[in-house]
């Protein structure tokens, strides 16, 4: 193996690792919100600011440090986002009111948002296309098991300890620093242009107003496009924009997004449904919770690797539709049997991460390919911003259906009439996939998976 590839393949491996610390690491206060609201006495709009506030700033930060990964070094932009996700964690731990708790959790944020950015870049700066699907499938499964072991963590650190302590796991990262100054040896691509600061304020106060609107409140609706209409104005007419129209005029490149922002949607689904229907219908504790959530997880982070070779074989289009009609498959049957047993749910349950997984690999794997290496940076970053505010769109539409639809039932199969809401929900994602499906397929049509049954002329060669 050359060593530009041992590089390569040392690189995935502590990105793998800092990925699982960076997911858990979002994720992991959910678990202590009522202990947080119980000790500071906070209603439960207020105590959700240390999820809002996390999530409102690490989108913003997604798209910054990939325009950041442009014009400087990799192993530079990672160590400052590191150096002010410690700072917040040391915040966060010395905290003695709410308002300095929720100002630590968004410091952790604004540096935490430089992992999922470098990440992203690693299989683009370096892999060959031919390898770059196993790549991203490989740090894909970083994010499942990160998934899959944050609820459980939580709990033990919680309820053993103090949920506080739950601020040093981002300590753990600061190990993995070494080995990516020593691996990241990338140059800038762009170091003489001046970075457009008035228009990445612009962006951050459009990503911000739209997540506070579909978290909070829509009052902040009308400055956000207010917000996007100045910043429209500013991509047309600055000499250097934030983000450059050369970017959409990428006809792939927004199509590719415009189909992630749909399976984006899909994979925030099960993770806000299935609790709450395990706990409203069936009655389970919290922990039971986490054990039937827990397989699906580790069943897709397993085969993600797999889920990524495939793609580099067989093609992105092949892994998608492999992944998205057993997805809408599970969908359909989770809308039908909504309310059945826990013992037989995970099963179902696992089936649809497993998919979710794998259609996250082949449209990243899709959209890295439509983006030069100049645009990789901004490019990549816009497209996790992208995913992330879908997937808080999705969760903010379906906590409407649950509320809205509980009595009304959408499906007329559905078995279990208690049930009827998460049924209701299960069956607008069934309807959201089988769009996927069908506008992947107007947009990038069946050739690519047609060609993927046929054999390869070299092998059919040496065969005869």
């Amino acid at each position: 193996m050359k060593k530009t590839e041992k590089t390569a393949e040392k690189l995935l491996r502590i990105m793998f690792f800092t990925l699982i610390i960076s997911v858990m690491n979002a994720t992991i206060f959910n678990v202590a919100l009522p202990s947080i609201s119980e000790e500071f006495s906070l209603s439960a709009s207020n105590v959700s600011w240390m999820t809002t506030g996390y999530g409102i700033v690490y989108a913003i930060g997604t798209v910054t440090y990939g325009k950041l990964a442009d014009r400087y070094r990799l192993k530079n932009v990672l160590t400052f986002g590191l150096i002010l996700m410690s700072l917040g964690s040391l915040a966060g731990l010395a905290a003695t009111q709410y308002g300095m708790l929720v100002a630590g959790r968004m410091l952790q944020a604004a540096g935490a948002a430089v992992i999922p950015s470098i990440s992203m870049l690693i299989p683009v700066k370096y892999f060959t296309s031919e390898k770059r699907g196993r790549a991203i499938g490989t740090l894909v499964s970083g994010l499942a098991l990160g998934n899959a072991l944050s609820p459980i963590a939580a709990g033990l650190v919680a309820g053993i300890l103090h949920w506080r302590l739950l601020f040093c796991f981002s300590f753990l990262i600061w190990l993995t620093l070494p080995f990516f100054r020593k691996h990241l040896n990338d140059q800038p691509i762009k170091t003489a242009s001046k970075l457009d600061v008035i228009g990445g304020v612009l962006l951050a106060g459009t990503v911000a107003c739209v997540l506070l609107s579909l978290t909070r409140s829509l009052i902040f609706l009308p400055v956000g496009l207010l917000s996007f209409v100045l910043l429209l104005l500013r991509i047309r007419f600055a000499a250097e924009p934030f983000i450059e129209p050369s970017l959409f005029r990428s006809k792939n490149y927004s199509l590719a997004v415009l189909v992630a922002l749909l399976a984006a949607g899909l994979g925030a689904g099960v993770p806000f449904i299935a609790p709450q229907l395990l706990s409203n219908v069936n009655h389970v504790s919290s922990a039971y919770i986490g054990f039937v959530l827990f397989p699906g997880a580790v069943a897709a982070a397993l085969l993600g690797r797999a889920a990524g070779k495939l793609a580099d074989r067989k093609g992105n289009s092949f892994l998608f539709y492999a992944a998205a009609i057993p997805l809408f498959m599970s969908f359909c049957v989770l809308s039908t049997l909504s309310g059945m047993s826990p013992a037989w749910l995970w099963i179902v349950l696992a089936l649809a991460n497993i998919g979710q997984t794998f259609i996250q690999v082949a449209m990243s794997n899709n959209v890295s390919r439509t983006l030069s290496k100049e645009q990789a940076g901004i490019g990549m970053g816009f497209y996790t911003m992208m995913t992330f505010m879908a997937g808080a769109a999705s969760t903010a539409m379906i906590g409407k259906v649950l509320d809205a639809l509980a009595t009304v039932r959408l499906n007329p199969w559905q078995v279990y009439e208690q049930a009827a809401a998460y049924s209701n929900a299960f069956f607008m994602l069934a309807c959201v996939s089988l769009l996927a499906i069908a506008l992947y397929f107007v947009l990038f049509g069946a050739k690519s998976v047609q060609a993927s049954f046929r054999p390869d002329p070299k092998k059919r060669a040496k065969a005869g």
